[in-house]
């Protein structure tokens, strides 16, 4: 099949990230193809990548073949290449993700398979999930059994809050759970080693994100300080190359590429690559969502899925009709072919 169009939307959010302001968010990607089959991509970069999408992006798309995942490999490499001068890392290849999240999508249509059947005959079929967010008792009643709690440092007092919230977390999900923290890169060298110290009796599986990606050889002296705490980060790091370095630094013991900004399914597949010989484990950021979801279940991610199901009572943006819910903690990727999802109009 040939493409035939190419089209980039900025949804009509209501609910949008506070720190990714009005105009920063998600992008949604539409690939048409001469045989009927519409792909459906989400993306990053907000408005800015919208406009390489319709513009820089589809001139070079309309008329390529995509009939394998071994040609949508090759468009990413060529749309990688032509987008270098402004590219390689942030908004471009926020960009580039929902179109190769697209092109998976009307492939899979094309085929008759989910994406993650495109990529593996042995896939996963059930995952564990854990959940991000403040509303510890509300994750337990929905049936989880791991949370992330958002946490930055705000001084000193910083350090009995998040001894306060790990313990709540460890009461509501028992000894076996899983309990992290993503710090959003709000603690230095000195608050992550006197974190490290007081959450020490709680049982901490890693912390995230403690530093901003820039720091990647402090983040790898760090890791080995905190032992056997994981370090974690990637979810700001695009593409294979951007995680080559990583593994170079032997920074994260934890690699989280999102799978909307870091390139797609096509980068997600070569980080995977990586992160085996540098004996890391890769757990998507957002990966209970469709794009990640189809990756963990089909490549050698770790079995744990993240989702944000917000706070009890809370609002959210409904843009996706047909994504997989998650049962007692446990998500599936079902069988409808490509993502088996299809965009809210009314958002769009």
């Amino acid at each position: 099949m040939k493409i035939t169009s190419v089209r980039a939307v900025y949804p009509k959010y209501e609910h949008t990230v506070p720190s990714w302001r009005t105009h920063l968010w998600q992008i949604v990607v539409q690939v048409e193809t001469d045989t009927g089959q519409t792909g459906w991509g989400y993306g990053g970069g907000g408005k800015a990548a919208v406009e390489i999408v319709n513009g820089h992006f589809a001139e070079i798309l309309v008329g390529r073949s995509v009939n394998s995942v071994s040609d949508i490999s090759d468009i990413w490499d060529s749309l990688y290449t032509e987008s270098i001068p402004y590219g390689r890392k942030g908004v471009a290849i926020m960009a580039l993700s929902g179109v190769d999240l697209a092109l998976f999508d009307a492939l899979g249509k094309a085929e008759g398979k989910p994406v993650a059947h495109l990529l593996s005959d042995s896939t996963k079929r059930e995952l564990r999930c854990y959940a991000t967010g403040p509303d510890t008792d509300y994750y337990a009643e929905l049936g989880f059994t791991a949370q992330k709690m958002p946490h930055r440092w705000a001084g000193d007092e910083s350090v009995d809050q998040a001894v306060a919230d790990a313990e709540r977390m460890r009461e509501a999900f028992g000894p076996e759970a899983e309990v992290m923290f993503d710090v959003y890169m709000s603690w230095d060298s000195e608050a992550t080693l006197k974190m490290h110290e007081a959450l020490k009796h709680v049982g901490i599986h890693w912390y995230e994100d403690v530093l901003t990606p820039d720091d990647l050889r402090e983040i790898g002296n760090l890791r080995r300080k905190i032992r056997p705490v994981n370090m974690a980060g990637g979810e700001h790091e695009f593409t294979h190359h951007g995680f080559a370095e990583i593994a170079r630094a032997q920074a994260y013991d934890i690699w989280q590429p999102d799978i909307t900004w870091c390139g797609g399914i096509t980068a997600g597949l070569r980080i995977v690559e990586i992160a085996k010989d540098a004996k890391a484990d890769v757990v998507p950021h957002r990966g209970g969502e469709p794009w990640g979801l189809h990756l963990i279940a089909a490549a050698d991610c770790a079995d744990f899925a993240e989702l944000l199901p917000g706070v009890r009572g809370g609002g959210t943006d409904d843009l996706w009709k047909g994504a997989p819910k998650a049962v007692n903690g446990y998500i599936s990727i079902g069988d409808v072919p490509g993502f088996g999802v299809e965009p809210n109009e009314d958002l769009l």
